[in-house]
């Protein structure tokens, strides 16, 4: 297979729908829990409540976020949906090209009776997505629940987003729009002398891919409120959108924070005497978490547990392959930690000075 074709894209509006996923989910990208809690309460109830209905089937939406015509803003993404009909709203948000044909099925027929049975309830949950992986029950019924009440779920969610927009959105946006800007100049001129593989390696700070992408085209955007994870949304047969760590190393998340979340990240998970454990085993090898639970006698769940923190901090390099996944120690990731330390340390030291 030929390699991938790069092309590129910017827009906040990636983040202002991350950003949902991140403050409804903190502890998964490692944020504070009571900000992103005090964000959330910006919100009159129906929307807070609203939102948090459909972050918990997991709304998405970045694959028609690309497809915007424009700047793609917060309140381009406004105007967009301001345009459709209430149910179409659910339609353009909740489906995406991933879905499995018979998925897609059962949601509009679902939309289109105004309400489902314990069989679809079933049927959806025995649908694949891919890694062994399907809905639960809970899941399921949430999203059937949605479906059959496209119009008003989708009156609703323009309701919320516009809400969280003004409380919250429209001032991080100006924050967020340079950090953007910066790193996708940084990852274009890298991709310039980098090979694909390497290129998103680099970009996703320690995801491997050991086998050429199956794909046509490569879309490159950055996403300020994903880093240090990624983001791979399907948007055609051939095409995939790869939504990659744009927020710098020197940054927080919570804005006027002044330790960066980076180094805040790498030093909570090398507090860990079982983090610490891991580390010197992938230090020696790649392992799999099956394999680490064995030589750490701990239950797969508390592995995983430890291995999502040090990804967090950076520490590690994942390796997606057939046989599933595998880890190493990011020999680098330690490195930069003690000069971010350094850095950071230096810098207060400097700031004390200059106050005397």
């Amino acid at each position: 297979m030929t390699k991938p074709r790069l092309d590129w894209d910017i827009g906040t509006a990636y983040d202002m729908l991350v950003s949902l996923h991140v403050l409804h989910d903190p502890n998964k990208y490692g944020l504070r829990g009571s900000w992103a809690a005090g964000v959330r309460s910006r919100l009159p109830n129906p929307e807070r409540e609203m939102l948090q209905q459909l972050m918990d089937i997991s709304f998405w939406g970045l694959h028609w976020v690309y497809e915007l015509e424009g700047e793609k803003n917060g309140r381009l993404l406004l105007d967009a949906l301001q345009q459709m009909d209430d149910s179409e709203r659910i339609f353009t948000l909740g489906a995406s090209p991933y879905m499995p044909d018979e998925m897609l099925a059962i949601l509009h027929q679902t939309a289109a009776q105004g309400s489902f049975t314990d069989a679809d309830v079933e049927a959806l949950t025995h649908i694949s997505l891919g890694e062994r992986k399907s809905w639960t029950k809970k899941r399921a019924a949430q999203t059937l629940e949605v479906w059959a009440n496209s119009s008003a779920y989708g009156q609703g969610l323009l309701s919320a987003l516009t809400e969280y927009y003004n409380a919250f959105f429209a001032e991080e946006e100006n924050r967020i729009q340079a950090p953007l800007a910066n790193a996708l100049a940084e990852a274009q001129a890298l991709a310039a002398t980098t090979q694909v593989n390497d290129l998103l390696e680099s970009l996703s700070q320690g995801l491997r891919f050991p086998e050429p992408l199956k794909t046509e085209t490569v879309v490159l955007a950055p996403s300020f409120w994903v880093t240090p994870l990624v983001a791979f949304v399907t948007l055609a047969d051939n095409k995939q959108l790869f939504l990659f760590g744009g927020r710098p190393s020197t940054m927080s998340l919570v804005p006027g924070e002044q330790v960066p979340d980076a180094l805040y990240q790498a030093l909570k998970a090398l507090a860990d005497p079982t983090r610490l454990r891991i580390l010197r085993y992938l230090a020696e090898e790649p392992l799999t978490p099956a394999e680490l639970s064995r030589r750490l006698r701990l239950r797969a769940p508390t592995v995983i547990h430890h291995l999502h923190a040090l990804r967090l901090a950076r520490l590690v390099h994942l390796t997606l392959g057939e046989a599933g996944r595998r880890y190493e120690l990011r020999r680098e990731a330690v490195m930069a930690t003690c000069t971010l330390l350094g850095d950071f340390l230096e810098e207060a030291t400097l700031e004390e000075r200059s106050d005397e």
